[in-house]
């Protein structure tokens, strides 16, 4: 099970989930692809992967900048 006191930091460059006890439980980039044609989603690591060879049908989304949620919806995600 996980313990009660689960820590979420959404940087800028990387969202970390922190469990106590437990310590890091996810370290992925704060990246998000979305494709158009299916509307599925793709976040962290494999995201990020696309960075500059992205087709038409992939919008690629860093829902945070210098600190601050720029795309509330993304961050969500």
């Amino acid at each position: 099970m996980f313990p009660k006191d689960i820590y979420i930091d959404l940087g800028t460059e990387n969202t970390l989930v922190y469990a106590r006890k437990k310590g890091i439980l996810l370290n992925q980039p704060s990246v998000i692809a979305e494709i158009s044609r299916t509307g599925s989603k793709v976040s962290g690591f494999n995201a990020k992967k696309m960075l500059g060879k992205i087709p038409q049908n992939v919008s690629l989304c860093k829902p945070l900048k210098e600190g601050v949620i720029k795309n509330y919806e993304q961050a969500k995600e």
